[in-house]
């Protein structure tokens, strides 16, 4: 047997020993385990896992019970695990957002990026809220009043029935999935996204796609939370389909990647992030992170590369009302022959 055999036969039994020892754990919706509206790298761990683990996240609809009994909610209808959330955690903001975590993932060390995989979701319960309140979205002046609309879902037929003859397809997805920000920073709102990735409200982030973000601190201490039944590119009055999600994804610390800004993959897709309180700027970052994929990832040249941008990549709104707004990258990886 040649070294070349004995190479590959040792890596792959280190892979599957790898594998064999990647764990599951259930994070469950507790009061202990939920942070209410802030990222903060001086939080407490609440779990701590190996790279290459799986947990499954149970989280709860943001801004809490509010939406869903403004939205015709019956109390028997919702799950006791989040009356107690609400009753519990009384330390919140500035965001609106109950998040799970943090999660401690051993190994991830400033300078790292966090590899996030969605598996899969699962519902909470079977109905969403989504609606509008005075001074939010794109249109506050045309709708200066409260409005929440009732959404029941078919979870087998996995479709909701919005109104009648008009039903939706579900696709359910975590609005904020982040890291702990650097400690200089201190505590940040969940509310607007950044480097620490956050509340992206990216609609692509559905089961099967994996999210990259930029480690900041050890640990990286990630959290998730703002379950989304379904969302439009932009979230035009500031609210998806909210509800609340119990979600399995498997972390992995990747020493060989480096990342400014967060990065997502897709089955089918490469998508590149731009954030910024300017759409217009956000916009321009899109491009440059989708710039710097392909010349660092692809060996393009610059040139190359923007002007691929302009004849394959699509340009899209991923919200408009978190403050700092999201543009997102798409490139299809089908054009790549080798």
């Amino acid at each position: 047997m040649n070294k070349l055999m004995l190479l590959c036969g040792a890596l792959a039994l280190t892979s599957a020993m790898t594998f064999a020892q990647a764990r599951t754990h259930d994070l469950k919706l507790l009061p202990q385990n939920v942070h209410w509206g802030y990222y903060d790298a001086s939080i407490k761990p609440v779990l701590r896992i190996a790279s290459g683990d799986t947990v499954r996240v149970e989280t709860m609809i943001a801004r809490g019970l509010q939406r869903l009994r403004a939205a015709g909610v019956k109390e028997e209808e919702i799950p006791e695990s989040l009356k107690v959330v609400e009753r519990t955690i009384t330390e919140r903001g500035p965001g609106a957002h109950p998040m799970t975590g943090p999660i401690f993932v051993e190994g991830a060390e400033p300078g790292d990026v966090l590899e996030v995989k969605m598996v899969g979701f699962e519902f909470l319960h079977p109905y969403g809220v989504s609606g509008f309140i005075p001074g939010s979205g794109t249109l506050p002046d045309e709708f200066p009043y409260v409005k929440f609309h009732l959404v029941r879902f078919d979870e087998r037929a996995g479709t909701a029935a919005f109104a009648p003859g008009v039903t939706l397809k579900l696709a359910p997805f975590f609005g904020s999935i982040g890291v702990a920000p650097n400690p200089l920073v201190g505590r940040i709102s969940s509310g607007p996204p950044g480097p620490h990735a956050g509340n992206l409200d990216n609609k692509e982030l559905v089961a099967g796609s994996t999210l990259y973000i930029p480690v900041a601190v050890p640990g990286a201490l990630l959290s998730l939370g703002d379950g989304h039944a379904m969302q439009g590119d932009g979230e035009a009055t500031l609210t998806a389909l909210e509800t609340s999600l119990r979600g399995a994804v498997q972390i992995t610390v990747r020493k060989d990647m480096h990342l400014k800004w967060p990065r997502a993959e897709t089955p089918t897709h490469v998508i590149a992030m731009g954030l910024h309180t300017d759409l217009d700027e956000a916009a321009k970052l899109a491009v440059k992170e989708m710039i710097e994929f392909l010349v660092t990832e692809k060996k393009m040249n610059r040139d190359e590369a923007y002007i691929l941008c302009s004849v394959a990549v699509d340009l899209h709104v991923t919200q408009l009302v978190d403050g700092t707004k999201g543009v997102h990258a798409m490139l299809a990886k089908s054009m790549f022959t080798r």
